[in-house]
């Protein structure tokens, strides 16, 4: 599904416009919006019966250059990571 076809279906669950429906999807999952700002404070977004929002620290490593083979260092990162809840496991498995 994407962006546009979410908002089509958020628009038509909610009988809204496809605007009003946009603006929502934006400031929940936009790059500005409330899951990404939490994960940027160091915050963890927990909704009930879906999932986890969370970031998880990398540390720097030094990995290989597959054209050249010659070694490198990739710098240490922050990652945001999503762990399904077990109430969406159990339906995308259909329990």
């Amino acid at each position: 599904m994407t962006k546009q076809q979410l908002v089509r279906a958020l628009a038509t669950e909610l009988g809204r416009s496809k605007a009003d429906a946009g603006r929502i999807v934006e400031a929940l999952f936009g790059a500005e919006g409330l899951i990404a700002g939490e994960l940027r404070r160091g915050r963890k977004v927990q909704i009930t019966g879906f999932g986890n929002f969370e970031t998880r620290k990398r540390t720097a490593r030094t990995a290989r250059n597959p054209r050249t083979g010659r070694a490198m260092t990739i710098k240490a990162s922050v990652a945001p990571v999503f762990r399904a809840g077990s109430s969406l496991k159990d339906r995308v498995n259909r329990r």
